[in-house]
């Protein structure tokens, strides 16, 4: 790498994956992390180009730059990899994991791989207006990401994505290039469990979508599937019927009351527990069984925990796990951890600038319209398609970067104590958040790139007042 500004903690960090790019695709690797980070205002790749060559990262010429997406010979999943095995020694040995996926907005028809997806962030379930579902244009990604634990705070927890698949809808794909959102879960499962350690286990976390056949009927004995459960599921005995002698003997049990049913049943009584979920202390009625799902776990028996809001503002709901020997607050509490990975979608959006970049589009040749009769997406060929598959989880890596970074350097009583004189009024901060490793982050790259030497103490303390206000004011 041709600057020499890089702070030892984070030229370490990159060098990391070094192994994954070649020795150019390296460099342009190394600025766009630190480009991306410390570019201001829109977050495209022009934006981040100059802000890497005002951190003196890149001297080449620009389309270099451009080619780490669009033409250079890399792999998401290796650089995924090796994220993973930098977060390895702060995970348990039961690793959670959440599957999900999220929305990029794209607008325009020459992008490839847009499409019409149900957007959740703006239709609504139900309320004053009722239900309403709503549909918008751009990039369907399914996300695979590890839940790391935070040193600060008891239960607390941010989710890092490593494996990433962009979903195009069935009728905008070749038949043979066409995967459902499930089966690229699976697949991602694959990849990762490839790379899981000797003795480690995987707690996989899904929603409703991803609880089906295609995830769980084959799931490797070293996973355990927590997921929200259908109330009308058809549920029977994890035991088969009694063979009265007569016929073949039966290889499924007694048919077992819904979780609609369980829930409105009298004899089988509720039980007050009280829990840490989402952050908060809550009061829940619940009921459990072990039964089997044949539709989705086949013979393999799982638990169902169902819990009443006692307050009777949220409805019933039912949830299960394939390890059967989980306690039902055990159960809860797995699964509530994937909300971490909505909150990292979230984060990723707002300070990073997730959906920001409009790379992956193709030029009509100058003086032609479109067709008047031909309306909607137009892909041309495959233009376009690595740097549409790439870009995403690049910026996913830096975010996964930010959080090992300040794992192995951060300080956070002084960011809190920082972001507390800042903002006065916010008297319940106690943890850093996402936004103050960032800050934490940036911070040290500019006050390395400010001097190649330590400085001394008070005015290390002067720069770090004064870049907040600086940044604000570029």
């Amino acid at each position: 790498m041709r600057s020499t500004h890089l702070p030892s903690s984070v030229y370490g960090l990159l060098f990391t994956f070094r192994p994954c790019f070649s020795t150019a695709t390296f460099e342009g690797f190394a600025a766009f992390v630190v480009g991306w980070l410390l570019a201001q205002g829109p977050r495209t790749l022009t934006g981040a180009l100059q802000a890497a060559r005002c951190y003196g990262l890149w001297r080449r010429h620009h389309a270099g730059f451009y080619r780490l997406l669009s033409s250079a010979r890399w792999c998401c999943d290796e650089v995924g990899g090796v994220l993973f095995r930098i977060l390895l020694p702060w995970l348990p040995e039961e690793i959670d994991v959440a599957v999900d996926d999220t929305l990029c907005h794209r607008s325009g028809p020459q992008i490839f791989g847009v499409g019409m997806h149900h957007d959740a962030a703006t239709g609504t379930y139900g309320g004053a207006g009722g239900r309403r579902v709503a549909f918008a244009c751009g990039h369907s990604w399914v996300v695979l990401s590890i839940w790391v634990p935070l040193p600060w705070g008891e239960g607390r927890g941010i989710a890092v994505p490593i494996l990433f698949r962009l979903y195009r809808a069935k009728r905008r794909c070749p038949k043979a290039q066409y995967s459902k959102r499930t089966e690229h879960a699976a697949q991602m499962l694959d990849v990762l469990l490839g790379w899981l350690p000797a003795g480690r286990t995987l707690n996989l976390a899904g929603d409703r979508e991803y609880g089906c056949q295609t995830v769980i009927r084959d799931l490797d004995p070293r996973v355990t599937f927590t997921g929200a459960l259908p109330m009308n599921a058809l549920l029977l005995a994890p035991t088969p019927k009694r063979w009265n002698g007569r016929g073949r003997p039966p290889t499924k049990g007694t048919r077992q009351p819904s979780p609609r049913a369980l829930a409105g049943d009298p004899r089988v009584p509720w039980r007050t527990v009280m829990l840490r979920l989402y952050g908060r202390r809550v009061r829940l009625l619940l009921k459990t069984v072990v039964v089997c799902w044949d539709r989705v776990t086949g013979r393999r028996p799982v638990r169902v925990v169902l819990t009443r809001d006692p307050s009777g503002r949220l409805g019933d709901r039912a949830y299960f796990s394939t390890r059967t020997e989980m306690t039902p607050e055990m159960v809860l509490q797995r699964y509530a951890r994937r909300w971490t990975l909505e909150v990292t979608f979230a984060a990723a959006k707002q300070t990073l600038g997730l959906e920001q970049p409009r790379n992956g589009s193709w030029r009509r040749p100058r003086g032609k319209r479109r067709p008047w009769d031909k309306a909607g997406f137009e892909e041309r060929g495959e233009r376009g398609r690595k740097a549409a598959e790439r870009t995403v989880p690049l910026i996913f890596v830096t975010y996964g970067l930010v959080v090992a970074w300040y794992l192995a350097h951060g300080e956070p009583a002084k960011d809190v104590a920082r972001a507390r004189a800042m903002r006065p009024w916010d008297r319940a901060k106690s943890t850093p958040a996402y936004t103050d490793m960032l800050s934490a982050l940036r911070r040290t790259l500019w006050q390395a790139r400010l001097s190649r030497k330590a400085l001394p103490k008070r005015l290390c303390e002067k720069l770090a007042g004064l870049l907040p206000v600086l940044v604000r004011a570029a």
